[in-house]
Formats: structure tokens, sequence, C-alpha cells
């Protein structure tokens, strides 16, 4: 045994017996265990181990019991005796920083780990390590795995079986069909999310708390492939990952896991986030990744005639900006742009030159008044009328706003697009969350009714377009398909043949009559 181990061992609150194979890998533990006054927690999830529990806490080194401040046993509802065991231990072995907790019921894998994050979370702790009570991973390098986060490294650490440095996974008894469609899922998982780790299915982890208190656990599933949808949500938020090398063990420990159920579920998982991230459907695990009104950069959008009328350098008032995603890309072509929605406040900082929080189906003249005279060279009304109860009294109130040569611009979907009226066919009028049939939506237009609501509120038309479907909103498209592309041509072509019917919103700009 290792001299640092050793002289550490006379505090250790528990025989250290580690395996055999990991005498060599012990002579660095002393440094790395050290927590430099960092709160670290190690989380050990069980359930059905009362014949492995004893030897996983038996194989955690002196140096990290003296580091760490609290190892947390968190059973998930076991029908054996391994609660009553870690009860036993920590009373006869006196260990003050062995913590136990019996779930009543079973909260299934992610459940638990919720429930222990949690724990930890509000105790104030800087790092939690994940640790499985069946000794499938090796307590013995723990301090491997907190220590990156310990040093500032890393955000969060991930324990890789597919590193060479233990030998491989092959050599540690992982089963060849295990190992085949590990690396076919952590491949499919890189190309999908952008990413470039060995391996996405390792349950040894540590965790900075810091950023697990910015991960939304709410609506995450309580299975297996909870640590697929953690990873997801850390990368989507660009907190910093880091792998480090673990062995691969396989023993008697009993595997509660279905396969092939589990693969289904990961792949699920990151297809949902991608929907969710392109605002195709709001699925409740990814629910605060999702934009109600994304920005639309096909060519032939709202979004991107938009950018062409607007153009650069111009004073832009946006009604209804939302979070203010259209001013920041407005903005970067030089244009100064005041918004104003019912937001307290946008959710993007130093985007707008000013911002004022209103409700827009009662007007402006707050607005106005608190403008004291300022005036427009473009006015944006994007999918707004549509909603308003009185869209006449705004109109009436945007021409005070505009000047002399100053254009409003105004998007409304086409209540007769091909869509509606195959529906309509078909007996249906279906509401939906967004799109033409918005729930939200007060009125209809067609071309000739945005036109007429606009000209008898004291509007000239100068310019009307039509934009083509959003194809790549088809939730089994991808955005950049080629089929995708084609569509979108396709529609670009055909659409001004056929405006009526495929124009998905109506785009008028309009100068004030005098």
């Amino acid at each position: 045994m290792p001299e640092t181990v050793a002289k550490s061992a006379e505090i250790a609150p528990l025989p250290f017996h580690p395996l055999p194979a990991f005498a060599g890998f012990l002579h660095e533990d002393a440094e790395l265990a050290e927590c430099r006054g960092k709160r670290i927690g190690i989380l050990i999830v069980t359930y059905n181990a009362m014949t492995t529990l004893t030897r996983v806490l038996q194989r955690i080194s002196p140096n990290v019991w003296a580091n760490v401040e609290e190892i947390a046993i968190f059973d998930d509802a076991s029908q054996d005796s391994t609660y009553e065991l870690a009860v036993g231990l920590k009373t006869l072995r006196d260990l003050p920083k062995l913590h136990i907790l019996k779930h009543e019921a079973n909260l299934g894998y992610g459940g638990n780990q919720k429930a222990g994050y949690r724990h930890f979370i509000e105790k104030g702790f800087d790092i939690v390590v994940l640790l499985h009570g069946d000794g499938q991973y090796a307590p013995e390098i723990l301090s491997h795995l907190y220590n990156p986060i310990v040093r500032g490294e890393a955000d969060a650490v991930f324990g890789s079986r597919m590193m060479k440095t233990y030998g491989g996974p092959l050599k540690g008894g992982m089963p060849m069909y295990k190992y085949v469609g590990n690396r076919i899922l952590s491949a499919f998982e890189n190309r999908a999310l952008g990413m470039n780790l060995t391996e996405f299915h390792s349950g040894y982890r540590a965790y900075s708390l810091h950023a697990l208190r910015k991960i939304d656990f709410s609506e995450m599933t309580n299975d297996f492939h909870f640590d697929t949808e953690i990873i997801i949500k850390l990368n989507h938020q660009r907190y910093r990952i880091k792998e480090v090398p673990i062995p691969t063990y396989y023993g008697t420990e009993i595997c509660y896991v279905n396969g092939l159920r589990y693969a289904g579920h990961v792949a699920r998982a990151v297809s949902r986030y991608k929907q969710t991230c392109r605002s195709v459907a709001c699925h409740p695990e990814f629910k605060e990744y999702f934009i109600q009104y994304p920005i639309k950069h096909s060519r032939g959008s709202s979004h991107h005639l938009v950018h062409k009328l607007v153009g650069a350098n111009q004073d832009v008032l946006d009604l209804g900006c939302g979070e203010g995603f259209l001013a920041l890309e407005l903005k970067s072509n030089g244009n100064r742009v005041t918004g104003v929605d019912l937001l307290p406040q946008p959710g993007l900082d130093g985007v707008f030159e000013q911002y004022f929080s209103a409700e827009l189906d009662e007007g402006i003249g707050p607005v106005i008044e608190s403008l004291n005279g300022t005036h427009f060279d473009r006015v944006l009304l994007l999918d707004i009328l549509e909603h308003l109860k009185n869209p006449e009294r705004l109109l009436r109130q945007c021409r005070e706003t505009l000047a002399p040569d100053g254009h409003l611009i105004v998007s409304i979907p086409n209540i007769a697009n091909i869509s509606v009226r195959l529906m309509l066919l078909l007996g249906r009028f279906d509401y939906a969350s967004r799109g033409i049939l918005d729930k939200t939506h007060m009125r209809f237009y067609t071309r000739k009714t945005a036109r007429s609501l606009l000209e008898e509120n004291g509007y000239q038309i100068v310019e009307q377009k039509m934009t083509v479907i959003p194809v790549e909103l088809v939730p089994a498209f991808a955005v950049s398909s080629v089929l995708v592309k084609a569509l979108n041509a396709c529609l670009r072509f055909f659409t001004p043949l056929l405006p009526g019917l495929l124009g998905y919103q109506i785009v008028l700009v309009a100068r004030a009559r005098p």
C-alpha cells in the first residue's frame, strides 16, 4: 500500500480495502483528494445493495474520507436490508459523515438522483459525486472525479470506460453487445448534440452544484436515461464537461436496465430536445429551451423578409418584441431598436436602446408620451394584430410614431392558406399552440382583409409580400436536410404564382396617409 494511504489509515473510519488492481493508481490520491475549502458530498444511490454496500464503503480511500464533508446513502425503497445495514454501519463504526435516507416508495434511478442533488444543493455544498452502491464503479478513484472541479477546470466530470488507461471496456469484462451498443449510441449522441465524448452512458460522475442549481429537474425523467438528459442540459447551457478514465467492472450485481428500452429512451430524449430547441414542439423536460416564436432564418420566411425591409442604420420601434431575439439580429446591421412588450423586462440584456412594458391591446399612449416626440424610420407589428381585440387603436397610434418617410411593416397569418383549406375540407378547424390557428388569435385575415385593415386606419400600402410555408418546423424534418431545402426552394417558386393559396403570412409595408 502506498505510503500516503498508509499514513491516512490512522484516520480512516473504515478499514481501507482497495482492489489489488488499483494499488498502482493511489500514489497521487492524497493530492487529488484535497478539498481546498470546497464542500464535497458523495451521493451513493442504492437499490437492493445489501451484499455490496459495505465493500463499496471500504474501498473509499482514507484521503477521500478526510476531505469530503458528507457521504449520503439514498436507498430507493430496497426490498432487502440495505437501509438497515447502512444504519448499522453508521452506528457501530461511529461514522458521523455518513447520512442515510430511505425512500418509502421507489423513485427510480433518475428520481433517486434528483432527491440526492436537491439534498446537497439545499445544504449549500459545492460538489457532489455520484457513486453506485453495487460496486460497478471504482470508489478507489473518487478523487479523480471531483479533483478537476475543485481545481476550477470543469463543471462536470464523467468517468469513461472507453478510455484505455485501465485496459478498456472489453478487457474489463463488458459484453460485446453492450460495447457495440454503447459506441453506437454515443456516436449518435455526439453527432446530434455537437459533442465529442468517448462515452455517454457511464454512471460515475461528479458535478459542480453551482451548475446543478441552474438545471431544471422538475420534469426530467425518473428512469435510467436521466443521465442522458442531464448531459443534454449541461451541454446546452455551455457548462464545461471533462472526461476521466475509469475501469470497467462487471461482477455478480443484478442489472435492472433493459438495454433495448434504454436505447429507445436515449434516442427519444435527444429527438425531443432537438424538437424543443427548433420550437417544433414543447416537451416538458426541456421546456426552458422552447421559444414560442423563434427566429426563422429560411429564405422566404417573415424574418428573412423583415431583415431586407428594415435595412441598416435605421431607428426601429419593435412592438411586441418579445425577448429581443429579432432585435438582436437587427442591431447587428447597425439599427437602433426600441422595444415594447408585455414582459416586465426583455430576456436579452443590452439589445434595446429603450424598452417599455405595455399591454398592446390597450394601446401605446403612455409609450408615445415617454418617447417625447421621437419618430422612427421603421415600426414593426410582426404577428401582433391578430392577437388584439382592438387592432385599429394601435394602428392609429402607430402613425404618431412614424417619421415623415417612415414605413410600418406588418406580418399577419393568412387564414386562406392551403393547410387551413384542406382542414376545412375534412370538416376540421383545430386550434394549436401556434401557427395560423394559434388559439390566442382573436381575428383571422386574408390578403384582402389585411390590406383593408391598414387602409381603413390611415395607411397607404406600398409593398405586399407572402411568406412561404415553414417546412423546417415539420417535426420529421431536420432543419439542414436536403429535403427541407428542396421543399423551400419549390415553395419560393410557386408561392408568388399562387399567393392566396400557398402564402403563409401576409407581409405589408405601408406609409401613413397624409
